[in-house]
């Protein structure tokens, strides 16, 4: 099975960088010999470069040439030229890139309405490509923030060409949404109107927030920082800045904050990239997790937490981690699920962990958590045996959890604070197909989600009632 990740705009293209980097050492890690085997072959192709890269896959022998299975789209090419001159430039070609010079000047409306169309028809032909390219195609990733124009406007964009061209594979979306902080103005307004569009066309989406990837790369320092943990850093390392030196939170905060999300989506894909005595494909997370097509936002909680691959930071004993997954510090958005309703959980362990350590830990941990009366064994869990590199074992937890709301409804403030001034309207409207009634369908639709959360949170608390069983006549 294949995933294809998509990476739209600065932070998507920042985030899926890291992402191909600690993949390669992963596969590296494990795969010795260098042998182009089924594991590589679900997010690489390998390809003979003779035949400028447009031959058939090798899938027998030695790796020729990886190339990532992946679209990357950019309207200002900044960070893609980065890419390309950077360690990873040999993984992507040019029939795997889309790029603009002028960026969508955090303006939904460019990246959606302008971009958008402008760009439709080679989109669609780069995916169609990269997707014959796959024996079984899974599902599509798309990585992108909320807060800016060509993330959010065109990566929205590209959501809907996905579900269009192939309704039938799922589709996962990994959004970063702006903190309060934030330095773009217009933050609120594109992250409403994308809002509406992951409503309606996403299968699942692991909400991120800036504001707790800061808090966790700052708690990962204060660790380094007070000898809990030897900091010792290989110097030829890909994570480490080309003078060899560790990059440290001032100078590039943001390559730390990426490598979490990096490690979230490495901990999701484990499953469909190694083996596992329980594994679980991403299908089957929207499966499990999504009772209700629109509450589809997934809370995500890693365990260990690390900014850099090879940080000596010490395995979590085994029981503690199942503890960390649930508590406030490790999730990637500000939100506190123990108190909170959830709807479904899933638990991905990777490394030497039985079946039965987890089913301990799920009975060990269920007394505290509030579960929907209808869902009360609602645990999905998957098994990899490969760990990540350096670790014994990890943990990623995704509730589907009501802890979600605060998030939403900050989000909601945020924007009818400018809405209600008409305050910077005016560089939406004069887009061509940009109406108004474009930004009062958008803040209706995230009423109406925080509404059917309310209405969950309603029954927490309330008598832990079966559903009565069908009464057969013998």
């Amino acid at each position: 099975p294949v995933s294809l990740p998509s990476a739209v705009g600065q932070c998507g293209n920042q985030v899926g960088c890291r992402f191909w980097d600690l993949a390669l050492r992963e596969h590296a890690a494990v795969n010795k010999k260098g042998i182009y085997d089924e594991s590589l072959s679900s997010f690489f192709r390998n390809v003979d470069t003779r035949s400028g890269g447009d031959g058939p896959d090798i899938y027998k022998g030695k790796i020729c040439s990886l190339k990532a299975r992946a679209l990357l789209i950019d309207m200002e090419e900044g960070v893609v030229n980065e890419i390309l001159q950077g360690p990873l430039r040999d993984v992507f070609d040019s029939k795997q890139l889309i790029t603009d010079v002028s960026g969508s000047g955090n303006n939904w409306a460019v990246g959606h309405k302008l971009y958008g169309y402008q760009y439709r028809e080679n989109i669609v032909e780069k995916l169609r490509k990269t997707a014959e390219h796959c024996d079984c195609l899974q599902c599509f990733f798309i990585i992108h923030s909320m807060g800016g124009g060509t993330g959010s406007g065109l990566g929205t964009f590209v959501l809907n060409l996905l579900e269009d061209e192939f309704p039938e594979v799922y589709r996962f979306v990994t959004s970063v949404y702006p903190s309060g902080e934030d330095d773009v103005i217009t933050s609120p307004y594109n992250s409403v109107l994308a809002m509406k569009e992951l409503n309606e066309h996403a299968d699942c989406v692991l909400p991120i927030e800036n504001e707790s990837l800061f808090d966790i790369v700052n708690k990962i320092h204060q660790m380094i920082d007070s000898g809990k943990l030897g900091s010792t850093v290989k110097q030829n390392s890909l994570v480490t800045s080309s003078a060899g030196s560790t990059k440290t939170v001032q100078e590039k905060p943001f390559d730390a904050m990426n490598n979490i999300v990096a490690n979230l989506l490495l901990n999701l894909t484990s499953s469909a990239r190694f083996e596992g005595s329980l594994n679980m494909d991403l299908n089957e997370i929207s499966m499990n997790l999504v009772p209700f097509p629109r509450l589809h936002y997934l809370v995500s909680s890693l365990t260990p937490l690390y900014t850099l691959a090879d940080v000596n930071v010490p395995s979590r004993r085994l029981d503690q981690m199942f503890s960390d997954a649930f508590s406030r510090d490790h999730q990637l958005i500000q939100a506190d699920p123990k108190h909170s309703l959830y709807l479904a959980c899933a638990l991905l362990v990777r490394g030497n962990v039985q079946v039965s350590d987890l089913r301990r830990n799920i009975e060990r941990l269920k007394p505290s958590l509030h579960f929907v009366s209808w869902n009360q064994e609602g645990w999905k869990t998957g098994l990899c045996s490969v760990p990540p590199v350096g670790h014994s074992h990890s943990l990623l937890a995704l509730a589907n959890n009501t802890c979600v709301k605060p998030t939403f409804i900050e989000l909601k403030d945020r924007f009818m604070k400018l809405y209600k001034k008409k305050a910077h309207l005016h560089h939406y409207l004069h887009i061509d197909g940009m109406e108004q009634s474009c930004f009062s369908e958008a803040i209706s639709s995230l009423s109406d989600l925080i509404e059917e959360y309310n209405e969950l949170d309603a029954t927490k608390g309330g008598p832990r009632t079966d559903p009565s069983r069908l009464k057969i006549a013998v």
